[in-house]
């Protein structure tokens, strides 16, 4: 039977159903909001998902519940939409037609001078306070990671979010109000139908199924593959980089699941941050603390680990503790799949062992084994929403004072993410102390030889891998917790 086909993509926006059948495969969401929707509150201060005033919240249905979620508008491309319930800043209002508790909290507390980026903060905290109505300070802090704000110095924005609640009750919102019947209009619009868009290279599709986006691309293989777009979206804003044709796999629920096996994790390609971080945390603690230094609130909500691990990134985050734990990637070309250790799919600098028409549809992680070490540490210029400049991850298993296993992991060291084989060497087999670690450091100068960039020397960087071994020792043989610098305690 031959797959439908739709030549137009729809989706709600604020109260409106949007049909669209003129979308170009590289149309930015936040364009199509300025500039032909007059929709001006969500503003453009970055284009690189960094700064938050562009911020608007998408709804999907997923395993039947309507979710909502902040992304970064500047790089979430309008074709990634369809089936999707957009809401933007102009939406909000009290229940008596005026301002919003989340603005009124604003206005009286003081959280806004020029006010250029506080939309973006309204919507951050709209979606935090539907959640969790009186959040702790750690919350809102990690809600607004995302957000950066020149003129309040933040204070005053904090004090507005405690308050939020005082102002209204999150049950009485619009969208807890009509969440029904939006969730309806969404099921709705789900036709199982494929969304061409478009001719020749000039073309947008949207696979109605796993099963229909291996075929596409299998007959496809140049086209750009998006799932979250916080890569690609850099590529058009920043780079002005043809994409076409596109292929956007971001609804397929099927490439959304994460469980767990015997012999470990299997998290599927389309595994966004924000849905992997409590189901990694839970069972692998360091892993969930990555995931709180990936971008903001708005990036792991779009970004995806498949995407993190097929666009091949020497610094992305997730390549090295994965590699450490022994992560095994499935790639899949038509209906034809291969497993592979994930340290042998990076091969070089921009290449990976994937051919034309080839995906990512899922990785295999083992847990760390019971009498195992296992750390993660990443050094950024800013703590939080910054890019890594050189990554450690630590899998070592001590028995009776020596080392009888050790898998060690880097990003920014090299072209790829890439084990320190010659350092875990020069553990195995030795006294677990600070002699044998100090020895041991020698041992990067044979692993790596970093770059100098614009976000560390490489003097630095075999500087701070050697030193991230030594406090991963001291940490592992230290009855006193890991120390961080944060300004509040999570409850």
């Amino acid at each position: 039977m031959a797959q439908p086909v739709r030549r137009e993509i729809r989706f709600i926006l604020n109260g409106e159903t949007v049909t669209l059948p003129d979308v170009k495969p590289d149309e930015l969401l936040l364009d199509f909001l300025r500039l032909r929707r007059s929709l001006r509150g969500s503003k453009e201060g970055c284009a690189e998902g960094d700064c938050g005033a562009c911020t608007v919240l998408v709804g999907r249905l997923t395993g039947g519940e309507l979710v909502y979620e902040s992304v970064n508008a500047c790089i979430r491309f309008l074709g990634s939409l369809d089936g999707c319930h957009v809401v933007t800043v102009e939406h909000l209002r009290g229940e008596n037609g005026g301002l919003h508790p989340v603005q009124q909290a604003l206005v009286d507390f003081h959280g806004s001078q020029c006010g250029f980026c506080t939309p973006g903060f309204v919507m951050s905290l709209y979606v935090l306070w539907m959640r969790e109505p009186s959040p702790s300070d750690a919350r809102i802090e990690k809600a607004l990671q995302g957000n950066l704000c020149r003129c309040t110095g933040y204070e005053s924005i904090m004090r507005a979010a405690r308050a939020i609640s005082s102002y209204g009750e999150a049950g009485r919102d619009l969208l807890a109000k009509e969440r029904t019947d939006i969730a309806a209009r969404l099921a709705a619009l789900k036709d199982g139908a494929r969304v061409e868009i478009g001719s020749g290279k000039n073309r947008l599709i949207v696979p109605a199924s796993v099963d229909d986006f291996a075929e596409i691309y299998a007959a496809e293989p140049a086209a750009t593959v998006v799932a979250g777009s916080t890569d690609v979206g850099l590529s058009v804003t920043k780079q002005m980089r043809d994409i076409s044709p596109v292929i956007f796999i971001g609804g397929l629920e099927e490439l959304q699941t994460i469980t767990e096996h015997q012999d470990g994790i299997r998290i599927g390609a389309g595994v966004s941050y924000t849905q992997a971080r409590d189901f990694l945390a839970a069972r692998v603690p360091a892993l969930g603390a990555l995931v709180d230094r990936i971008g903001g609130e708005q990036v792991r909500n779009m970004g995806t680990i498949g995407g993190n691990i097929a666009n091949g990134s020497p610094i992305g985050d997730t390549p090295p503790p994965l590699i450490a734990l022994g992560a095994s990637v499935t790639l899949r070309h038509g209906n034809v799949r291969r497993c592979i250790p994930l340290e042998d799919f990076f091969i070089a600098y921009g290449k990976q062992d994937r051919a034309p028409g080839e995906f990512v549809e899922s990785v295999h992680v083992p847990l760390p084994a019971p009498d195992a070490h296992f750390a993660v540490h990443k050094i950024s210029k800013r703590r939080d929403e910054d890019i890594t400049a050189a990554l450690g991850a630590f899998n070592v298993q001590v028995r009776e004072g020596r080392v009888a296993a050790a898998r060690i992991a880097y990003g920014g060291m090299a072209a790829t993410p890439k084990r320190a084989r010659a350092v875990e060497q020069a553990l195995i087999g030795q006294p677990w102390t600070e002699e044998t670690i100090v020895a041991a450091q020698a041992a990067y100068a044979t692993d790596y030889t970093p770059l100098t960039d614009m976000r560390a020397t490489a003097e630095y960087r075999l500087l701070a891998a050697k030193n991230l071994l030594l406090r991963f020792y001291l940490e592992t043989t230290s009855a006193a917790k890991p120390f961080r610098v944060k300004r509040c305690e999570e409850a």
